[in-house]
């Protein structure tokens, strides 16, 4: 017999770094499934056209607001004035440079590290207590190929990713029975703003990064996010690796010499 999947449709959905990439995708395809969702992002505009394209295709309930979850004092004021929520996508990070350790900034580190490690964590937290309170919700994490291998010059950026996925796991553990799943969505290459930011803006760099092969977009991720959202209340689906069919590994890509 086979179990009924998780309705979305009214489900209250919470979204970091939604203003481009994955995190935007994922709105999308949330307030198509007829969700309600509260997007946040250190930069506002992107959030409220996003949010007023979507009310206008869909007629979703969409509520942008600007916030950096690297700053936990706001991250606890933003976040704590917030209901429940059903379903937290942590996806706001980022990769600072691509170099040896001895050459890299220490600037980039702490961004880093900020980010995708504390931001994380003041997020889940300020999100968790209401959902353990409510007896159930739904933690979905995106890692990355690179919380699984470490590749040359990402030594810091895999160590981030390494720790969201050690923290996915301590937190399965730490909510079993709480009825609050946790799950990590883990992709390889994907063609967004991810490599300009890594470059610092180089966009011919960025480029240069998938030349030749045919990386996932964000979409790609966005439809395993919402499929992992929806599995039965009965089922946690602990983590996905998704990759292109180019990409074997984290250093392992196919590039067409062509």
């Amino acid at each position: 017999m086979t179990s009924a999947v998780t309705s979305l449709a009214g489900k209250k959905v919470l979204v970091t770094g939604a203003s481009s990439g994955i995190g935007a995708a994922c709105t999308e395809l949330f307030a198509r499934e007829g969700s309600e969702l509260w997007i946040c992002a250190r930069r506002l505009e992107p959030l409220k056209q996003l949010a007023a394209s979507l009310e206008e295709q869909y007629g979703a309930s969409v509520h942008p607001f600007v916030l950096d979850v690297s700053q936990e004092t706001d991250v606890v004021e933003s976040l704590s004035a917030l209901p429940a929520m059903d379903v937290l996508i942590n996806n706001a990070g980022l990769s600072r440079g691509l170099g040896p350790i001895d050459q890299g900034l220490l600037s980039d580190w702490n961004e880093m590290i900020d980010t995708n490690i504390k931001g994380l964590l003041y997020v889940s937290k300020t999100v968790l207590q209401k959902m353990v309170d409510q007896g159930q919700g739904h933690v979905i994490h995106i890692g990355s190929i690179a919380g699984r291998e470490v590749y040359p010059g990402g030594a810091v950026y895999c160590g981030t990713k390494f720790a969201v996925r050690a923290l996915a796991e301590g937190m399965r553990v730490d909510l079993c029975g709480s009825g609050v799943k946790v799950s990590s969505v883990d992709p390889g290459m994907v063609n967004t703003e991810f490599a300009t930011v890594r470059f610092h803006g180089d966009r011919d760099k960025a480029d240069s990064f998938y030349r030749g092969m045919t990386p996932l977009v964000a979409m790609d991720v966005a439809e395993s996010i919402v499929w992992v959202a929806s599995r039965p209340a009965h089922v946690n689906v602990g983590e996905i690796l998704i990759l292109p069919t180019h990409q074997a590994s984290a250093q392992i890509v196919h590039h067409d010499p062509s």
